[in-house]
Parts: structure tokens; sequence; C-alpha cells
């Protein structure tokens, strides 16, 4: 919709004839005002001939002169100025319905007509320009060598812990067996896809999860058991005790 009024203003002159600077009532971004240059440098030619008329009339002198001729530089604008300047302006800002703050273009929402803060879609667009947020940090970090180095320190602090395969409690690097249930720790995952690891009960090494033997000290990764009823050890993957028939504990 067509602002109800203008927002806040300054007068500026840069020697070309007064302008209006408009700005966001929420971000604080400025549009400005084109000056009237052909006005302006004829009225200039025209109070500067007359100006230096004045100079040779002795009652008058410089003072009147030069009040003339800087006329032109003045910081003030009548409001029919102002008027036709928020005019040049006024396209690039909307009203919120809600607020009745006058905000620039990027700061409303063209589709629901609300400002930003106000919008229906306020969640949905804070979501994206978050998204936006961090491609852009991605593609600055992948730019700049830093995204390597991100990855890198993430393996290495996936690395510097171990993970228990049962129920999942993490401890420091260097824990042989969880703190909770016993079970041989394993060394986390640093990336999606890497093999997991398991480690040697003995010489604390590290394998790939499912190696029957340590590929450091030869030790078997599964124990043999012991018969539950005669004690008597039963070899992995024999399902039943040689001694007394017993089916081994799984």
């Amino acid at each position: 919709m067509t602002p109800s009024r203008m927002p806040r203003y300054y007068v500026s002159n840069d020697g070309m004839g007064p302008y209006a600077i408009f700005y966001c009532d929420r971000c604080n971004r400025e549009y400005r005002s084109n000056p009237n240059i052909s006005t302006t440098v004829t009225e200039g030619v025209k109070r500067g001939a007359f100006g230096g008329f004045l100079r040779n009339v002795p009652i008058v002198g410089n003072a009147a002169a030069n009040q003339i001729e800087n006329d032109r530089y003045r910081s003030s604008m009548s409001n029919e100025e102002l008027a036709s300047a928020w005019g040049q302006t006024q396209q690039y800002f909307r009203e919120c319905p809600t607020c009745h703050q006058i905000v620039c273009i990027p700061d409303f929402d063209e589709p629901t007509g609300f400002c930003a803060e106000h919008s229906p879609n306020a969640a949905a667009n804070a979501q994206a320009q978050a998204e936006q947020a961090g491609a852009a940090l991605k593609g600055i970090a992948s730019a700049f060598g830093i995204g390597a180095a991100v990855q890198a320190s993430a393996a290495r602090a996936a690395a510097a812990t171990v993970v228990c395969p049962k129920d999942g409690t993490h401890a420091p690097a260097g824990t042989g067996f969880c703190p909770m249930c016993g079970t041989a720790m394993q060394p986390v995952a640093a990336a999606a896809g890497t093999p997991a690891l398991q480690q040697c009960a003995k010489c604390g090494a590290g394998m790939l999860a499912g190696a029957k033997f340590c590929p450091n000290c030869g030790t078997p990764t599964v124990q043999p058991a012991a018969c539950t009823k005669c004690g008597t050890t039963i070899a992995s993957g024999v399902k039943f005790c040689p001694n007394c028939g017993t089916a081994a504990a799984v």
C-alpha cells in the first residue's frame, strides 16, 4: 500500500541545491531525492550576475551579494520542494498495516502486505534467511580453505573419543571397556561411511569391526567361552559343549 505519510528525513546540500534523504523506520536504509539541477544552475547564474552588480553598489557592498550567491547552498526545503522529493522516493517504501511503520521494500513482505516482522510468513522467511546465511558462510569458508580445516578438526575431535557399541556410552580415547556395561569400546567414526573400528582386548590396537584376530598381536577377538554346566572350554562358533552337551551361552 502507498504510505500515508513521509518517513523520517533529513535535508542536505552538496552545492547543487537541497535534496531530501528519507530513512526506513526499521533498518535506517536511506533513499535520496535528486536536486533540481537545471533550476539550481539557472537561479545560480541569475543570482551570481545580480550579486556581481550589487558588489558595485557602495551602499550595499559584498555582504548582500554573498547572501544571494550562497542561497543555492541552503539546507532547507519548502513544503512544495519536500513534497516533490518524497514523490521521487516513495516508490521504495511501504507502510505496514499492523505497526504502521514506513519501511523499505527489503523489509516488507509484498505477498502478504505486512512488514517482515509482522508477516504471517515471518518464521518461514527467517528460516530461509538463516539457510541463506549458512550457505554463504559455507561458501566463504570453502573459498578460503577453512572448510577442510573445520572438517579435519571435527575428525580429530571424533577420534579423541570412543563409544560403546552396545549402549552408546562415550568415553575419552584410551578407555578399553565401557564403564557402564563392560563391552569393549570402539573409536567414534569420524564421518559418515567411515568403517567402524574395535580395539583388541589384549594390546588395545584398533582393527575393523568383525575382524577375528588382532593384526598387531594375533589375539582372537572372540574369546573361548566356558560351559555353564561343567566348565569345559568351548571354542568360538561351537553351539554345544563337547563334554556334556549343554548348549553354549549365546
